[in-house]
């Protein structure tokens, strides 16, 4: 069985996995015969995907399509009001406005109440693991611990940034029964909050950690710290994939890519490029 398991392994070094594969699906067969693998990225969306096919998530996208034998066929998009009418526009049903589906989008949450409420797609693949994380001046903001009503204290008196709309923004304006309000400063994007901090608009930022470390990348005077509090009922979440539901050989074909992804370090290698600590979902 070893020796089996060894010739498995060294096949898939030097084979396209789809030739690995039962045939006969009908999405596979399509996919050979067209040659390519569309994948969608959100479009301004650093360090996952930004404007000329770069990014976190453009980068895994080509590497799972290599592994497939497939050319890959970066699509960027605009997200729209929330994550249902992503799914819709990109892989299942398509855009208004003419925008195709895609084969398969990436930094799709893996949760049980998404995948639920859009059974219509197939969520899988989890590839990283996203955290909110604090970015703090440490000459105001000490490393923070305790519960919320402990940690949060400071920024009673001293100003912290947020996303607008955001699950931190959401958290922080409820946060010491609203006690924060008038201190939780709103920006359009993780990349305007960081130059708040810069210039010392603001004392803090609570955001995922992957923006962060990406907005204050080569920057060494203001720590990145795990934000953990009970009282913040989801503080990380796996970010997968999506298919149509009908495209299970599809979802195994990319699962399978992604799983040799891992195992070789390619993937971990990815986030290293762009400066970014990989958790393992």
């Amino acid at each position: 069985m070893k020796n089996n398991r060894r010739l498995w392994l060294k096949a898939l070094t030097v084979t396209p996995l789809f030739s690995l594969l039962p045939a006969g699906a009908d999405e596979l067969a399509a996919l050979r015969q067209r040659g390519r693998l569309r994948i969608a990225v959100y479009n301004d969306f650093p360090p996952y995907a930004m404007s000329g096919g770069k990014g976190i998530d453009a980068d895994i996208g080509r590497a799972i399509a290599e592994k497939l034998g497939l050319a890959p066929e970066i699509v960027g998009f605009n997200a729209d009001e929330d994550m249902n009418d992503d799914l819709r526009n990109m892989v299942w049903k398509g855009h208004y406005l003419g925008t195709q589906p895609a084969d398969v989008m990436l930094h799709v949450p893996v949760d049980e109440n998404l995948a639920r409420a859009n059974d219509k797609v197939r969520i899988f693949g989890a590839y990283h693991r996203e955290t909110l994380a604090l970015a703090r001046n440490p000459d105001i903001v000490p490393a923070l611990a305790g519960s919320a009503a402990v940690a949060l204290e400071i920024f009673t008196r001293e100003k912290i940034g947020v996303e607008t709309a955001s699950l931190a923004d959401s958290f922080l304006m409820g946060a010491l029964s609203g006690r924060l309000r008038d201190n939780v400063v709103h920006f359009k994007t993780v990349g305007d909050a960081t130059k708040g901090l810069l210039d010392g608009r603001i004392a803090a930022i609570l955001a995922p950690r992957a923006e962060l470390e990406s907005a204050l990348l080569g920057q060494t005077r203001f720590p990145i710290d795990a934000s953990r509090f009970a009282e913040l009922k989801v503080d990380s979440w796996p970010l997968g994939m999506a298919v149509k539901v009908e495209d299970a050989a599809l979802a195994e074909a990319i699962g399978a890519a992604l799983a040799d992804l891992k195992r070789d370090g390619s993937l971990a290698a990815i986030f290293k490029r762009h400066g970014i600590s990989y958790l393992p979902a």
